[in-house]
């Protein structure tokens, strides 16, 4: 979509629905994601051009994400989606021609929740990058237990061979940007990573909202 297309857009749907923090609900500016309150618990994260990250899990960010998933309260991928963004979009050129592949929830916890903040949050990634995005080309074949509740070990054993690609054809020979709201210890990502690599893909870059920091 043309940019300044999707600006009107934005402007229209400011004045129809005001934007409130993602965090505790107050109003905001346009396009803004906290309020300054919130905004000041808000701490960048390092990116590295293969491992891309808005924020350091914690203060606004992480109310924000708890907020979008176990409140269910999809409406918030919408900023926190333009936040992951603004952390791709210096990336941007090296993304040319890239396919957007969220991580997925298997489909007892998509039943569940009632939809994939990651695919919501790629979207809107893609959109921006104007990019195709593939929402099923990974698959979780096992339902497992939730991440949060466990040490680094047992989230590498957890995950490991949890995800399969669909369609290899579709991955062969692409870069592929992979995108999740949180990286804690990287389990889930790095066996996304691993599905997508068998499948053939020439590069693969990681994208997300927020990382743990250990200590």
């Amino acid at each position: 979509m043309n940019p300044f297309v999707s600006l009107a857009l934005e402007l229209i749907a400011s004045t129809l629905a005001p934007a409130r923090c993602a965090a505790c609900d107050v109003p905001v500016r346009m396009l803004a994601a906290f309020c300054p309150t919130c905004a000041s618990t808000h701490e960048p994260a390092e990116s590295t051009p293969d491992a891309i990250a808005s924020c350091v899990y914690g203060g606004a960010v992480a109310r924000a994400i708890t907020r979008c998933k176990y409140q269910r309260r999809p409406d918030l991928t919408r900023p926190l989606g333009d936040l992951l963004w603004r952390a791709v979009e210096p990336h941007a050129r090296a993304l040319g021609g890239a396919l957007v592949v969220p991580v997925p929830l298997h489909p007892a916890r998509l039943a569940e929740r009632g939809f994939n903040q990651s695919a919501l949050l790629a979207r809107r990634v893609a959109h921006r990058l104007g990019a195709p995005i593939a929402p099923l080309a990974l698959a979780r074949t096992t339902d497992t237990a939730h991440q949060a509740n466990l040490d680094r070990v047992s989230r590498l054993a957890n995950v490991r061979a949890a995800f399969r690609v669909r369609a290899p054809a579709r991955i062969a020979g692409r870069l592929v940007l992979l995108v999740d709201d949180v990286r804690t210890t990287g389990a889930t990502l790095d066996a996304c990573v691993s599905a997508v690599a068998l499948a053939g893909a020439a590069r693969i870059v990681t994208a997300v909202v927020a990382v743990a920091v250990a200590g």
